[in-house]
């Protein structure tokens, strides 16, 4: 067991008990009181009564507290060393965000006219330059500045070479290719709502299609390890400070949303989105103020206030706050980014996970709850563990009431050590975790654990699935807290006996349910299958690891039907998953051949097996020979030109790309994708799949719509045919009601929906935003009182994304 000695006179038992965390909050009342009496007494006057502080005051006294959580953390698990130098390093690195804001952006690009800049020597200037300050680097460049900057007069020549070059560096096409990957010489731009993506047109198989512009990279992606890490300090911490602060004027529509002032709500984006800001309220300009100013854990402490499973959201899940950023005329701050680096740099301190874990369960910048309540008696029943489950879960748990969990995956089992439960569930000690770089798995061999619904099985490894399990211990480490997979609600466990067993609640958050299935011809042919399918095949059954015995086939070309990001990450993981499929059918049909004979196997075959096994073989050796010849020549392997003359995948969508709800709602996803190497045909809507001989898909007719009266599209008559091998059909999916129709006499339906009831058991109109007015939960009401609610995808106020 890895030994951790905490200050204060606390043991590590003490982070996870209810008193425990108590004596962590007095300990931390008596190191601020000696630090700053005053600053102590406001944070009391706070606490005793939340309501009479003012918004403004609330934020600045959580700020105003951020270096006291820094040291009060540190010196509780002795790093104060560290934090102080992850301190120092956003410190070093503070001149390039002051030189860029008030040196490049408001004098040296405003020096010359726009036919000038490309008529500047830049690579003469930056000679000019490093005889000045030595070897060029940007921050090399803004310490110089910030230098001469103290004393103009003295130093003008100096600054008007920086203000030159600056200008070169920053507008200039030379000057904006040498500076792409860095953060000083950038300007925000104005975004074209109808050009967030750079795209280009090309025609295939008849049917004009959308790729990536030429020049504009690909991705080389291998496999399915971790296809985007984010960014580095230096450039969360350029968005950290290019956020103006707006929780000062208590204009943070990030987290508030962008209010509509003369209808009403919220406004609308120019796809007619609501901009309703985080989901989850999160105190993001205070957050960017704490980050931008070196304070880390308490940056990460006022996260977590409103969303303690940060882990689960960020960087590639969410982005409803970017989109309601105050800046709606040039690019918005990236505060998904921000926020998941913030996570990252706190995790890579030593015990950085213990620091989260207890972040989330005591917290001093929670003025209405800084540890959990006292235990109520009430036990609830949560029924999934995605998203919606396991942070109800944990909300339930810091209201003081126990918790049990059930979900139909099987949960594999953690390691007793790290998990508090042992194969046998029962609870025993666990050890602290000093490097959580111990908890993480290479995601290419990683073992479907079976926790977290669709952040397990639905969404790709453009995001870091490590962080699931850091979520689960989260939870499974606490005392109210146990959970069982394999369950079916509904089958193994009935609503009326979970009520029978005691339970005083339940919560349903069973997700999303079936998908939608297309009235197309020959819908249901070998090769066609809807997209949650094709994931959840993918994820759970371990096809994609080259180790695995598991097969899922998929043949080229492949074809997505629908728009959505569930469309998105179906085009992605089939491209991605198709050189690893013919290369483990390659290796083990040579050393099946080794063992028995090409002959003997090949009798096995029928005649389809044959076409298929002979497609495989060629298109995995043409695989291997690119590997050979791109490792001799130091590159890359150039697999996506190998993948698109075999037809790649291509995403076929009945309206326009801009309209399509991937686009609308997260840009980013689409140009991640086409980075990938997939294409987006436009304005098709399927009507019949062509089957061979076999009655094997083998293409996808599809009618092309026009564009109409007012812009509505209509069919036009004209149908255009796509070759597709694999078709994977991402229409959408229905609300999980199954339980409507097994138990009648409990639940009732509203459309597609459970029926809304108010907490008095009468039936409401629920309102489809994630910010509704009043949030009415409750799907059945007991004649004892009792009642079960419902949340996540199955309600319509908060389905969506893994955040609402």
């Amino acid at each position: 067991m890895t030994q951790l000695t905490l200050g204060f006179g606390l043991a590590f038992e003490d982070l996870y008990a209810a008193s425990g965390l108590a004596r962590v909050d007095g300990a931390f009342a008596e190191h601020l009181k000696a630090a700053d009496p005053a600053l102590f007494n406001r944070l009391m006057t706070a606490r005793a009564d939340v309501a009479a502080l003012p918004a403004k005051d609330a934020s600045q006294l959580l700020i105003d507290i951020g270096p006291h959580v820094e040291d009060f953390i540190g010196q509780l698990f002795g790093i104060s060393t560290e934090i102080a130098a992850l301190h120092d390093r956003h410190d070093e690195l503070a001149p390039v965000y002051r030189v860029k804001r008030l040196f490049v952006q408001r004098r040296a690009v405003k020096k010359f006219k726009p036919d000038v800049i490309e008529g500047l020597d830049g690579p003469t200037l930056e000679v000019r330059l490093t005889k000045m300050i030595g070897p060029f680097s940007e921050l090399a460049f803004a310490r110089a500045v910030e230098k001469w900057l103290t004393d103009e007069a003295a130093n003008a020549e100096a600054l008007v070479t920086a203000e030159d070059f600056a200008a070169w560096a920053t507008l200039s096409a030379m000057g904006r290719k040498r500076f792409a990957n860095g953060v000083l010489f950038k300007v925000p731009h104005k975004p074209d709502p109808l050009h967030l993506v750079p795209v280009e047109t090309e025609v295939k198989d008849g049917v004009r299609m959308i790729r990536l512009a030429k020049d504009h990279p690909l991705r080389h992606r291998e496999g399915f390890a971790l296809t985007d890490r984010g960014m580095d300090l230096n450039h969360a911490l350029d968005h950290a400070n290019y956020c103006i602060f707006c929780h000062n004027q208590g204009k943070d529509s990030c987290a508030k949303g962008l209010p509509d002032r003369k209808a009403g709500g919220f406004q609308k984006s120019p796809f007619g989105v609501s901009l309703a800001g985080c989901p989850l309220e999160e105190k993001i300009s205070e957050m960017n103020t704490l980050k931008a100013g070196g304070l880390t854990v308490a940056a990460l402490a006022v996260v977590t206030v409103d969303n303690p499973m940060t882990a689960a959201t960020g960087h590639r899940i969410c982005n409803d706050c970017m989109k309601s950023c105050i800046y709606q005329k040039q690019e918005p701050v990236n505060i998904p980014e921000v926020e998941t680096r913030t996570l990252k740099d706190v995790l890579d301190l030593p015990w950085g996970f213990e620091i989260y874990g207890l972040l989330t369960r005591w917290n001093p910048m929670n003025l209405s709850r800084p540890v959990p309540r006292p235990a109520t008696g009430y036990k609830v029943l949560v029924v999934g563990l995605g998203p919606a489950g396991f942070t109800l879960s944990h909300h339930l748990m810091n209201d003081g009431h126990a918790v049990v969990a059930v979900d139909g995956l099987k949960i594999e089992p953690l390691p007793g050590d790290i998990s508090g439960i042992d194969l046998d569930g029962a609870r025993v000690p666990f050890a602290p975790v000093k490097d959580v770089n111990t908890l993480y798995e290479d995601l290419d061999d990683r073992v479907m654990a079976g926790f977290g619904g669709v952040a397990e099985y639905g969404i790709t490894v453009r995001w870091n699935k490590n962080y699931l399990k850091l979520v689960r211990l989260l939870l499974e480490r606490r005392a109210r807290f146990r959970m069982f997979g394999g369950v079916r609600f509904g089958g193994t466990l009935t609503p009326d006996s979970a009520l029978k067993a005691g339970f005083d609640h339940i919560a349903l958050c069973a997700g999303a349910g079936k998908p939608t299935i297309l009235g197309m011809k020959n819908g249901l042919a070998r090769g066609v299958r809807a997209a949650s399918d094709f994931l959840m095949a993918l994820q759970l059954s371990g096809a994609a690891k080259p180790s695995s015995i598991a097969n899922l086939q998929v043949r080229l070309p492949v074809v997505v039907i629908g728009g959505g990001l569930t469309a998105i990450d179906t085009a992605t993981e089939a491209l991605a998953y198709y050189p690893v499929q013919v290369e483990k059918f390659l290796a083990r049909f040579e050393a099946l051949s080794a063992l028995k004979g090409d002959i003997a196997i090949r009798r096995a075959w029928g005649k389809e097996e044959a076409e298929i096994a002979e497609e495989f073989l060629a298109h995995g050796r043409a695989i291997r020979a690119e590997r050979a010849k791109a490792a001799k020549e130091r590159r890359p392997p150039d697999l996506v030109k190998l993948l698109r003359g075999w037809g790649g995948s291509t995403i076929a969508y009945r309206r326009w790309m801009v309209e399509s709800p991937s686009y609308t709602l997260n840009h980013e996803e689409v140009e991640k994708a086409l980075e990938e190497g997939i294409s987006f045909a436009e304005g098709l809507s399927p009507v019949a799949v062509d089957i061979d001989s076999y009655g094997h898909a083998r293409a996808l007719q599809l009618t092309r719509m026009d564009e109409g009266d007012g812009g509505r599209l209509v069919d036009s008559g004209e149908i255009v045919t796509l070759p597709a091998r694999t078709i994977l059909v991402a229409a959408g999916t229905q609300p999980n009601t199954v339980l409507a129709r097994e138990t009648e006499d409990l639940f009732q339906l509203h459309g597609k929906w459970f029926t809304t009831l108010d907490e008095d058991g009468k039936p409401v109109e629920p309102e489809f935003s994630a910010k509704p007015a009043s949030a009415n939960i409750v799907a059945s009401m007991q004649e004892d009182g009792r009642a079960i609610s419902f949340f996540g995808d199955l309600h319509p106020s908060f389905a969506g994304n893994v955040v609402k």
